[in-house]
């Protein structure tokens, strides 16, 4: 792929600095490649929708499947719209028109002062994250009875059928095999919730007895949760439900250095994907330039990754990994700068 054409959702908060350096790391390494990224940028957001009560615009899923490879997207979320709904509608429409049912997480370590565990070393994390994005208690199947009195009641329904669960597991070890990973682990509770994790379960042996290359080990979450504190060497690939893929992947998150150092991507595999930092958009640091850009330039070398652009990717991760060696960071990773000034400083390494 020569040129890319990537439609850009700065979204709400600290979303729009964010984003705005990950497009500049983008323009930069392309320019040192010698190929082109057209970024074409759309106002979805808070300000939009109380302006217009609009938030996704009608023709928008056609316009972004015809006229673009990715989206990169910011974080969505601002105290002026009570219930969000606007980013409800924006992320979770987006993510379920598109059917981008994996959420894929690499967790990897870009420097030992980064991670709270004692004594870890850069090469004791680095693994997968899958996560089902498209099922779950997430769909919003569910409502309320009796609501606002003492009777009231409150059900959600968590969602798991064959199909969706059979595809994202078939993901992780496609995934594991293509890559060289020895093993998958599996995460569930089916312990308690004896029907839809007893499914997980089921497909799960099926889908391994396919890669009789592949290690398959299942682990309850909460389990998984202690051996990614204990000793996150052990792992490869995870793959689990939408629910605790997402709880999973911020604990994972913070043996990396912190939401502002994790990347992630919204994928459909051969269709139009979806890329986004997994931070919120911390309405009370925006504007002040603090907000950490390096899990956004992350996530936009993870778009690249996947659009077939390896080399440009691996050079914005190494210029990330070499500014954090030089401190050239924001105060919450140990460094001095601001969202500009650390998003400049991999700039220039890019461009050098």
């Amino acid at each position: 792929m020569t040129d890319l054409r990537i439609a850009v959702v700065p979204g709400d908060g600290i979303g729009v600095e964010v984003i705005a350096e990950a497009t500049k790391c983008l323009t930069a390494v392309a320019d040192s490649a010698g190929r082109a990224v057209r970024l074409t940028p759309f106002d979805w957001g808070a300000e939009r929708y109380l302006k217009t009560g609009v938030a996704l615009p009608p023709g928008s899923l056609e316009m972004l499947r015809d006229g673009f490879d990715a989206i990169l997207l910011g974080a969505m979320g601002d105290p002026r719209v009570p219930d969000n709904r606007h980013a409800a509608e924006i992320l979770l429409g987006l993510r379920f028109k598109l059917d981008l049912y994996v959420n894929y997480r690499p967790v990897r370590l870009l420097h030992e002062r980064l991670c709270p565990l004692k004594g870890a070393r850069r090469e004791d994390l680095d693994f997968v994250v899958f996560r089902e994005n498209t099922e779950g208690p997430y769909v919003m199947m569910g409502g309320h009875f009796k609501k606002d009195t003492p009777d009231e009641v409150a059900t959600e329904i968590d969602l798991n059928t064959r199909k969706g669960v059979e595809r994202i597991i078939r993901h992780a070890f496609a995934f594991a095999q293509r890559t060289a990973r020895r093993e998958v682990v599996m995460a569930d509770k089916s312990n308690v919730l004896i029907h839809a994790h007893e499914l997980w379960q089921r497909v799960f042996k099926t889908v391994a007895a396919e890669y009789p290359g592949i290690a398959a080990r299942h682990l309850y979450v909460d389990n998984l949760a202690l051996q990614l504190v204990r000793d996150p060497r052990q792992f490869d690939v995870i793959v689990t439900s939408n629910m605790f893929g997402d709880i999973v992947t911020d604990l994972a998150a913070g043996l990396q250095g912190g939401l502002g150092m994790a990347a992630s991507g919204n994928i459909h595999p051969g269709g139009l994907s979806l890329f986004e930092p997994v931070h919120g958009s911390s309405p009370p640091l925006a504007g002040k330039n603090v907000a950490n850009p390096m899990g956004a330039i992350l996530t936009a070398a993870l778009m690249l990754e996947h659009l077939g652009w390896p080399n440009e990717a691996n050079r914005i991760e190494s210029a990330v990994a070499s500014a954090v060696e030089d401190r050239q960071t924001t105060v919450d990773i140990g460094g001095s700068l601001g969202t500009r000034e650390a998003g400049e400083a991999i700039g220039a390494r890019l461009r050098a």
